[in-house]
């Protein structure tokens, strides 16, 4: 079993930058597939971002390609999202997500991952 702890959210004007953190317990990070997803008020929650176990692969929602870039540091036990060109309709609650599975897999759904962090707070101004 692994936990996950967000960091980083915050308040920002549009255009600006953030970078959020997950920081996840246990001795195989190396082995999940990490990802992020984002809630805004009365929204379902939505894919964001997702990284492959062996970092080969990286995925993105539309809307946030070429703004938001995800990497992770397996020796630090941590995934992070950069966040560049705020707007604010990125305003949400960002949450973590990891799943156990080794391969270049798409994971982009919910039911895709089985761990999840509390959320972190973004909140961008126009």
């Amino acid at each position: 079993q692994v936990q996950l702890v967000e960091s980083g959210g915050g308040f920002v004007q549009a255009g600006g930058s953030l970078t959020l953190s997950c920081a996840a317990s246990g001795r195989t990070f190396s082995q999940y597939a990490m990802g992020w997803f984002r809630q805004a008020p009365g929204k379902e929650r939505e894919f964001v971002a997702a990284i492959t176990s062996s970092v080969a692969g990286t995925y993105y929602r539309d809307s946030v390609k070429g703004r938001f870039t995800i990497s992770r540091d397996n020796a630090k036990n941590t995934v992070y999202l950069q966040m560049n060109t705020l707007k604010p309709e990125d305003t949400a609650v960002y949450y973590c997500a990891a799943r156990r599975i080794l391969g270049i897999l798409k994971l982009t759904t919910q039911t895709d991952y089985n761990y999840w962090g509390q959320g972190t707070q973004v909140t961008v101004s126009s």
